[in-house]
């Protein structure tokens, strides 16, 4: 749904969110404002799960979040702050890992697997007289057994997968 839409759900009592989100927002009657509900290590000052939306540090960031139309309700299956576990799409996926984040798929059947950034670095031959490779920014997989693999590729699956997850 786009904002309008969400904020309209906000003002009948209904919590929203983004994909991706842990938390969701409502609107306060009272204080007749939006009020942010997050996981402390979300919010802007590490304390406090509640956040009154003029209060924000990040102004533009919060308010870039009005542009977009995949606004959702929140409930206890798809909202963590209230129970449930945050799944998103691909290209979210790919926005967590720039920002440094690991993500994995919900459905992948090995344990411990999850993607993260690699970032570059000079590889020095051993040999005398060769030159210094260069590797570049790449996506890496944490594989069940342990081992890393770099130069991950995804699938059809995994770029059209609305389930995938954030790793702690």
């Amino acid at each position: 749904m786009t904002f309008k839409e969400a904020f309209e759900a906000m003002k009948h009592g209904a919590k929203v969110k983004l994909p991706g989100w842990n938390g969701y927002w409502c609107w306060d009657d009272d204080k007749k404002t939006i009020m942010i509900h997050c996981r402390p290590k979300d919010s802007d000052k590490g304390q406090g799960k509640v956040l009154d939306i003029r209060e924000t540090q990040r102004v533009e960031y919060t308010f870039m979040h009005t542009q977009r139309d995949d606004w959702m309700i929140a409930d206890e299956e798809n909202c963590g702050v209230l129970g449930g576990q945050s799944t998103f799409g691909f290209d979210d996926a790919i926005r967590y890992l720039k920002r440094g984040l690991k993500v994995a798929r919900k459905g992948w059947n090995g344990k411990g697997m999850y993607l993260f950034l690699c970032f570059p670095a000079s590889i020095e031959p051993k040999a005398e007289n060769v030159e210094i490779y260069s590797a570049r920014q790449s996506i890496a997989i944490r594989t069940a057994d342990s081992s890393i693999v770099v130069g991950w590729n995804a699938s059809q699956t995994d770029m059209l997968a609305e389930d995938w997850v954030f790793v702690e």
